[in-house]
């Protein structure tokens, strides 16, 4: 049987950014694959039935999947109670991540809620003061929204120098889902709001007690109660059975298993907000409510979970994500930044979502180093990490967006440094 031929002349119109182009169609170097299981030969699976249709009610992933999964670091924190973990980004397709792999952050543990038992109570400076039962919620008008959430201690680990050599570990607190909910501008509506409602405390029932100050323009505009994501029920680890949802601003303000919304005149000056979730500038003062995640963007392959096996044409795969609104254009480098190319980014392009971006290039087992630089609709510019430190010094954690570097070496093994 003859092998596969790729036909140069289609693959250089497929990818018209590329010029002179090659394709390799050697075996991979890597390759692990059994040669009884290969063409001609019948593979060890056809003979067998397989499982039956009520073999898992609730489907899960090919155990050749396993290794896709959530993160942490155990050293990170003292406790995984108060910790977080990792998506893993560099094995996602699109721009939808599966419920069991967005990142989990948390200050006192998982809740776990009876929806029987579940209240939202709204006071303060409102009309009428009202509690609210999982299916009151469900009776308003729904609507369904693709948002993604970040914490805004992203690469927070990053601001000295490279310090974690992975794709999930330096980028993966983010995740990008479907919500289904209410407004809280219809929820509003039944309540009604005083003239001196200027804020909201929120706050969750968990054991931390996690609070924080939303000034209402916010509120009003685009926030949510979600009780459901992509499809189906929020998971426990994220807020079930309804979280808020702040689209484009700082994760630690989607505050999850909501319990009350309490309408004030100013802030509240919560612990989160002072003692945590403040940005530290140079001259030692810290600057508070700076809650916009902006302008971010990461090349997911090649990354060092995903080297480079072969030499050849190459697909870079990454993603892309601004809290002011939609990605309008990502360029990306292959010389540290001397060059750059423009991606093509994949619909759908959403607002305050996540976007998928591509570009196609030859390797020919040169060193690399790999950078993405993300543009917003407001004009908005990734900045680079010297750019960030001039203002913000290197005792920093929070909003650290700045360009990443992937050094690719000969070898095709790829490393995370840092430049300059």
């Amino acid at each position: 049987m003859k092998r596969l031929k790729f036909n140069r002349r289609n693959l250089i119109k497929s990818f018209a950014a590329l010029g002179s182009v090659g394709f390799s169609t050697k075996v991979l170097a890597q390759d692990k694959s059994n040669p009884n299981n290969l063409p001609p030969n019948l593979p060890e699976w056809t003979p067998d039935l397989g499982a039956g249709v009520d073999e898992n009610p609730y489907g899960s992933p090919s155990e050749f999947e396993s290794d896709v999964i959530r993160r942490n670091v155990p050293w990170l924190t003292a406790s995984s109670q108060s910790s977080v973990n990792f998506t893993p980004l560099q094995n996602l397709e699109g721009i939808v991540t599966p419920n069991g792999l967005c990142f989990e952050r948390h200050h006192g543990g998982v809740a776990e809620i009876n929806p029987t038992d579940y209240r939202l109570m709204i006071n303060g400076l409102v009309d009428r003061e009202m509690i609210f039962t999982l299916d009151d919620l469900k009776r308003f008008p729904q609507v369904n929204k693709f948002y993604f959430l970040e914490c805004a201690a992203n690469g927070g680990m990053e601001w000295k120098g490279a310090q974690l050599n992975g794709c999930q570990y330096t980028f993966g607190m983010v995740h990008n889902v479907q919500y289904t909910g209410v407004k809280l501008s219809d929820l509003l509506r039944e309540t009604g709001l005083k003239p001196k409602a200027k804020w909201v405390l929120a706050e969750g029932s968990d054991t931390s007690g996690m609070t924080r100050s939303i000034p209402i323009e916010k509120i009003l505009d685009d926030c949510l109660i979600a009780w459901a994501m992509n499809g189906e029920a929020l998971r426990p680890e994220q807020g079930y059975p309804a979280r808020l949802v702040v689209p484009g601003w700082e994760g630690n303000m989607w505050v999850k298993w909501i319990r009350r919304l309490e309408f004030g005149d100013k802030p509240y000056m919560t612990r989160e907000e002072t003692s945590k979730y403040t940005d530290l500038l140079r001259d030692g003062k810290a600057r508070m409510f700076t809650w916009v995640m902006e302008a971010k963007s990461v090349v997911t392959s090649p990354s060092p979970e995903k080297p480079i096996l072969a030499k050849g044409i190459q697909q870079l795969r990454g993603l892309a994500w601004s809290g002011k609104g939609k990605i309008k254009r990502v360029d990306v480098s292959l010389d540290g930044g001397k060059n750059w190319r423009t991606a093509q980014l994949h619909a759908p392009i959403m607002t305050k979502s996540l976007v998928r971006f591509t570009l196609p290039f030859e390797w020919s087992g040169e060193e690399l180093l790999i950078q993405s630089r993300a543009m917003d609709e407001t004009g908005y510019v990734q900045p680079n990490i010297q750019e960030l430190q001039k203002i913000r010094g290197k005792n920093s954690i929070y909003h650290n967006n700045s360009i990443a570097t992937w050094l690719v070496s000969k070898s095709g093994k790829v490393d995370n440094v840092r430049l300059g």
